[in-house]
């Protein structure tokens, strides 16, 4: 008779083999039930998530007030499922390099680019803040979407997005405790104490967030710890000015966004 152990051992990598046709969703259902985005035609209608990543208007904002991406460079931090990776090779990129530190989502970019076939797109596995700390490559742009308010230091991302790129954008949320406050749908401990602090000459306030309840699910795409810091919007904006961006301009301007106010700003260095 065989031992119980083994026989589970064996049911379960037999279990990792697709007996179906070959097909799209055989890929995608390798994370079932932990996707975000829709995918474009001819694939919407395949079993993924429900928000419109895919066909962003913050991206095709972004890229027009960089006068487009045709022939550019990209570096792009945190793609989560390629959603943006694939709208910014659609509008003309000459390369991405796409840096992903949940090894999930990484992986579920590569499904992504298998399935739509994307070409100019690499994806890289590991923090991109240990990237930056040792780059030495230049961009034409820098996409920071969604990965600002995850960071433990956030004001470093930006210092150090300043030394690779002169065209920067970011979508992030940001610190307001009156509009948080009034927000039922945070919960009164997800953040602690404001601090005080300095990164490359700018003095700035740090709100403690704590993820919490959001671990528990394998789908969670936050940061790497336990927390992450939140600036406050003036702080966001007059860190962009101090490390170089003159030309910053604003949009999606979203105060009471359920998960919290949030905005979108594109920054040039003239």
């Amino acid at each position: 008779m065989v031992d119980q152990s083994v026989a589970q051992i064996r049911n379960y990598v037999l279990n990792q083999y697709v007996k179906s046709t070959p097909r799209p969703q055989n890929a995608i259902d390798i994370f079932k039930g932990e996707w975000t985005s829709k995918l474009p035609t001819p694939y919407e209608d395949l079993e993924v998530g429900s928000t419109q990543l895919f066909e962003d208007p913050r991206i095709s904002w972004a890229v027009e007030q960089f006068g487009g991406v045709n022939n550019k460079s990209i570096l792009e931090l945190g793609p989560l499922e390629g959603g943006h990776t694939y709208m910014l090779e659609h509008l003309g990129a000459e390369s991405i390099l796409s840096i992903e530190g949940n090894t999930r989502a990484y992986l579920k970019c590569l499904i992504i680019k298998e399935i739509l076939g994307l070409k100019r797109a690499q994806f890289m596995c590991g923090d991109f803040i240990e990237y930056l700390r040792n780059a030495d490559t230049k961009f034409d742009v820098a996409i920071a979407s969604g990965v600002l308010y995850h960071m433990r230091n956030p004001v470093e991302l930006i210092a150090m997005l300043s030394k690779v790129s002169d065209e920067m954008f970011i979508w992030t949320h940001y610190y307001d405790q009156e509009i948080i406050s009034q927000n039922s749908l945070i919960p009164a401990n997800k953040f602690g104490n404001c601090t005080i602090s300095e990164y490359g000459g700018f003095k700035h306030e740090l709100h403690r967030y704590e993820y919490d309840a959001a671990l528990d699910w394998t789908g969670f795409c936050g940061g790497s710890d336990l927390f992450s810091n939140w600036m406050t919007r003036e702080d966001i904006l007059a860190c962009v000015e101090h490390f170089g961006f003159s030309d910053i301009r604003i949009n999606f301007d979203h105060p009471q966004h359920p998960n919290g106010p949030a905005f979108a700003l594109s920054a040039t260095r003239r």
